[in-house]
């Protein structure tokens, strides 16, 4: 009895185990079609992440030069923080897509 990763999380399970105690995925069919599904899924949700980040670098951007003029007081920390946010999770999700897409399947 081995230690296998399964297919479609990732996780460690046994080699002899009917499906797989995390994501109770059945494991007595094709893996490599889980292993596809699994790394299409994490495509998707890294593309989700990196929109969510462009939406608040975006917002941080229009809250900081809202009424032409730039922004002071809290209307500016707000900004500020939402700009930094997004402009450092876009960089970051980036790069996980990059490895990500490096990654066979």
């Amino acid at each position: 009895m081995a230690l296998v990763e399964c297919p479609s999380c990732n996780k460690r399970i046994s080699s002899l185990a009917k499906e797989c105690q995390h994501c109770h995925a059945k494991l007595s069919g094709n893996s490599d079609s889980l292993a596809k599904i699994s790394h299409i899924k994490q495509s998707t949700r890294l593309m989700n992440h990196s929109f969510i980040a462009l939406t608040l670098f975006i917002g941080g951007v229009v809250i900081w030069f809202w009424g032409g003029e730039p922004a002071e007081g809290v209307r500016a920390m707000v900004g500020g923080i939402s700009f930094t946010l997004g402009f450092v999770g876009y960089m970051v999700t980036r790069i996980r897509i990059i490895l990500h897409k490096r990654k066979s399947i």
